[in-house]
């Protein structure tokens, strides 16, 4: 009898750690899912602003000699402009789904509607409710915790934003430095 509880004790104990390890694993995957799909966002509605389009920055107070500090800097990139996008951008990853790798177990997401109106392929893709509000939570956990550093990355181009931020930064995805940009 001793036996049997203690087997079955064992048994319950190598179920319970596999399966907080595959509930860590689905986190990770979540956040790094929304960092990346965050910032996949924040450079397409940059990338959509008219490169022209400026905003007036600085103090609009008269110095002593008659000048004033006010710069014209580009708007697509300015921190007013990020500070909005920061605010609505969330709200795209109702347009995203989540595919699960059928050798690893491991999740990742995509659009599920292009913005740019070319068919994609949703093969093996879940769309739901769930993984939507569970996608926009996290995204929305992200740009309140990371603010800073998101304005700082976007206020000036910068190359692999998506490893430089999402792993390196912040560590979310530091399971996926080896995953190509595209897969997630």
């Amino acid at each position: 009898m001793n036996g049997c509880v203690s087997h079955t004790l064992c048994l319950s104990l190598i179920l319970v750690s596999l399966l907080s390890n595959v509930l860590a694993w689905s986190s990770q995957d979540l956040h790094c899912g929304a960092c990346r799909a965050l910032v996949d966002e924040l450079e397409w509605e940059i990338s959509q602003v008219d490169p022209k389009k400026t905003i007036q920055m600085g103090s609009f107070r008269i110095n002593p000699d008659g000048s004033q500090s006010v710069v014209e800097v580009p708007y697509a990139r300015s921190e007013a402009h990020l500070t909005e996008l920061l605010e609505r951008v969330c709200e795209k990853m109702k347009e995203y789904g989540e595919k699960v790798d059928p050798s690893t177990h491991r999740k990742s997401y995509g659009r599920v509607i292009s913005q740019d109106g070319t068919k994609m392929d949703l093969s093996g893709t879940k769309i739901d409710g769930d993984v939507t509000s569970r996608l926009k939570f996290a995204c929305e956990s992200i740009a309140e915790e990371y603010e800073d550093e998101l304005i700082e990355f976007f206020s000036r181009e910068t190359d692999n934003v998506k490893d430089r931020l999402c792993s390196k930064r912040t560590d979310l995805c530091d399971h996926a430095l080896n995953i190509p940009h595209d897969e997630l």
